[in-house]
């Protein structure tokens, strides 16, 4: 049962987010007793379809709560960020819920049911989410890893996820040192080859093996692995247990053979389907909310610079495949910022942007128009950001399968958007590259969707404008 529990580990957050649904229904459930406690005919008037209701109202902030970020694997806010992100999830989810109960008359409350069921279901979303924080901390749950090498490549695993959220999954149950390794992890977490590997797995309840020998030639238990695989341990190679940990693709270690028999990279016509399909509709929707602002951002723009300033801006950028395609943003700079013509990133307090861009920038104001471009079909919502030309030829020379990011649509908002702010430098861009490269290979409806929901923390939290 501890074992089943362990392998559970990644689908923890799906079960949080289950959980504070729940809660968060019988909050409601609860408010419309409270407010009907004295009445029994209006409580009995009111409480019609009650429960489905209930669970709408539980998605609904639950979304917010996604939006805001609260159920990412590495969120990294203390008790009092959380407290925050919850408040303001409360917050939007509220006010989502007003809205929709104005579109859907029949999953309407009353306001002082949702006021009192808002009021209830904080504090028991925070209690439940301290009782989670501290259940997925416990060691004993957690899935247990043990490390075939101890070389460079194994120490990676040291260096590179040494802070506790990174290891929220797993438990590192220590590392196996070949027989021919030149050992780099410290002697107390590693073991000698002295057991067989299917007899060391059994004996400290090993639930996952990853291959992370510095050379495998000749080094491999091929026979051994494979009876482990046997009795239900997972074999992972050390790239592919980056990826997973950490959401991105590690460039140092990958090669391309590794590229072509790895899983992922859908272009299937059935994938580009669904999302050009989600694409279009997902626009749409964005366009019809916002609207308003992309209406205001242009009055300031042209209070600010006059008549002969054009309020849009549009530039070349390369899209899937290599093509180059206009993209229109409102203008945020000066009109004589690259008036030498040599194409530049932005920097940041950059004096060439105006007041009204500056706020623009902030709130991603600028990059609506390009939805426009998604309409086309020279974009996608989602994808890796769309970069100039003079830039793409550059970080081409300089770094590995950066051109592999163009086989698939660019897009209004991206995986490396999400995970690592602006960049304005060539390792700035190595870095974004192994969460675009991500991305590409592991694009999928659901991902897209993930991706959409907490670009709204971006926006509200302003991480990464400049």
């Amino acid at each position: 049962m501890l074992r089943l529990v362990r392998e559970q580990g990644a689908r923890w957050l799906a079960l949080l987010a289950i959980g504070e649904c729940l809660v968060l229904a019988a909050a409601m459930v609860a408010a419309m007793h409270v407010r009907y406690a004295h009445n029994a005919a209006e409580l009995a008037l009111h409480s019609a379809y009650l429960y489905p209701r209930a669970l709408l109202f539980g998605f609904v902030l639950v979304t917010a709560f996604a939006a805001l970020g609260l159920y990412q694997p590495r969120l990294r806010d203390g008790w009092f960020g959380v407290f925050a992100r919850v408040g303001i999830g409360f917050v939007l989810g509220g006010t989502a819920s007003v809205i929709l109960y104005y579109l859907v008359p029949q999953a309407y409350v009353g306001r002082g049911v949702l006021g009192i069921a808002l009021v209830i279901g904080f504090p028991l979303v925070l209690a439940l989410r301290a009782a989670f924080m501290r259940l997925v901390n416990v060691e004993a749950l957690k899935r247990r890893v043990l490390v075939l090498g101890s070389g460079e490549r194994a120490a990676m695993i040291n260096s590179r996820m040494r802070r506790r959220v990174d290891r929220r999954g797993f438990s590192l149950v220590g590392f196996v040192r070949a027989a021919e390794e030149v050992s780099a992890v410290a002697a107390e977490q590693t073991f000698d080859d002295d057991e067989s590997l299917v007899d060391r797995v059994s004996r400290l309840q090993v639930n996952e093996i990853v291959i992370a020998l510095d050379d495998r030639r000749g080094q491999l238990p091929m026979g051994e692995l494979l009876e482990c695989k046997q009795r239900g341990v997972a074999v992972t190679d050390l790239i592919t247990f980056f990826e997973r940990e950490l959401g991105k693709v590690k460039l140092s270690l990958i090669d391309p053979s590794w590229m072509v028999f790895s899983d992922g990279f859908d272009a299937s016509p059935l994938r580009r389907f669904s999302k050009r399909a989600f694409d279009i509709v997902a626009s749409a929707l964005v366009l019809v909310l916002t609207w308003p602002l992309m209406l205001g951002a242009a009055i300031a723009i042209r209070l600010e610079s006059g008549r002969a300033a054009p309020i849009l801006y549009r530039q070349e950028r390369v899209g899937e495949n290599g093509r180059t395609f206009s993209l229109i943003k409102f203008r945020s700079m000066r009109t004589d910022a690259e008036k030498d013509g040599v194409a530049r990133w932005a920097g940041k307090d950059d004096d060439r942007v105006t007041r009204t861009g500056r706020f623009i920038r902030k709130v991603r104001i600028d990059e609506l128009p390009q939805l426009w471009n998604i309409l086309r079909g020279d974009m996608s919502l989602i994808g890796p950001r769309p970069e100039r030309p003079q830039f793409v030829a550059e970080l081409a020379k300089k770094i590995r399968y950066y051109e592999l990011r163009h086989c698939v649509k660019p897009g209004l908002a991206g995986w490396a958007q999400l995970n690592y702010p602006y960049g304005a430098t060539v390792e700035d861009a190595a870095e974004k590259l192994k969460y675009d490269l991500f991305y590409v290979k592991n694009h999928d409806f659901l991902l897209d969707l993930l991706i959409l929901i907490q670009t709204v923390e971006v926006v509200l939290f302003r991480r990464g404008a400049r």
